[in-house]
């Protein structure tokens, strides 16, 4: 019994730990966005503002370009995401659905590009934006962000689309559909756990990229919210109260889609499996 108790303590206890260390930095982000000022700069660490104040947050708002700033974030995160779903549903489908001369080559080139550090290709990137005269817009970082994404979310959705066993496929071609059709009403709906994994991971990689915004873009309205938490300094040093509201507020839109999919991504694998 001693040790079937133990058997069940310490890996509760394990995860317990780990828990603490990747939470307590987020939770000491939020809270010290709640503090005064005395408390943010204080010897001797405050773990819970009594004294919550909202006026870091008034400040990180009334940062110039912030609901411009917000709009660019969106629209660019959204439609890079769009696009890389559309793109590599297609692709994915073909890797995992047909034979085709050079398939292996470029299973090979997808996976090769989801390696590649994309930090050393700024300079390359900056220079053909610059030819085609599109800096300080927001296409460029848009089909960048895109590409960035697209290898991850080829090969995550192809093995789910290899997952989903070709009889059914056949069967809906049986019974007079088309392949198009096959696909839009066989497979599409049991790939909803793929695609909101693959969405949340799209969003995320979108919603932070700093490097290449911070080259391409430098007219202030044509930036996006990474830059805006790097506005925050006085001549007597950072604002951390202000840095730390400003975070706590870029943070949120990830949590809520993060959450959002999670609740979907349960949803879809529950509805292909009555399916199914």
């Amino acid at each position: 019994m001693r040790r079937s108790l133990l058997g069940r303590t310490w890996p509760n206890v394990v995860a317990a730990g780990l828990f603490v260390f990747f939470a307590f930095p987020v939770y000491w982000m939020f809270s010290t966005a709640f503090k005064p000022n005395k408390d943010v700069i204080s010897e001797t660490p405050v773990f819970v503002p009594f004294d919550a104040t909202l006026k870091h947050f008034g400040t990180a708002v009334d940062a110039d370009n912030f609901w411009t700033l917000v709009g660019n974030s969106f629209t660019v995160t959204v439609c890079a995401v769009l696009l890389s779903l559309l793109i590599a549903l297609l692709a994915s489908f073909a890797i995992a659905r047909m034979r085709f001369k050079g398939r292996k080559s470029f299973v090979l080139a997808v996976m090769m590009a989801q390696m590649a550090p994309w930090e050393v290709m700024t300079i390359a990137i900056y220079m053909i934006v610059r030819d085609k005269d599109m800096l300080n817009s927001l296409v460029p970082l848009t089909l960048f962000y895109m590409i960035m994404v697209l290898p991850f979310t080829i090969w995550t959705l192809r093995g789910f689309i290899a997952a989903v066993p070709k009889e059914l496929e056949e069967s809906a071609m049986v019974d007079g559909c088309t392949r198009t059709q096959a696909f839009v009403k066989v497979i599409f709906p049991l790939l909803a756990p793929g695609l909101m994994s693959t969405s949340l991971f799209g969003f995320i990689t979108a919603w932070n990229e700093f490097p290449l915004v911070l080259i391409l873009n430098k007219d202030p309205e044509a930036q996006t919210l990474p830059l805006w938490l790097t506005q925050f300094q006085t001549a007597f040093g950072d604002d951390w109260g202000a840095t730390m509201a400003a975070s706590s507020m870029f943070t949120v839109p990830v949590l809520v889609v993060f959450l959002f999919l999670q609740r979907k991504a349960v949803g879809g694998m529950t509805a292909g499996a009555v399916k199914g």
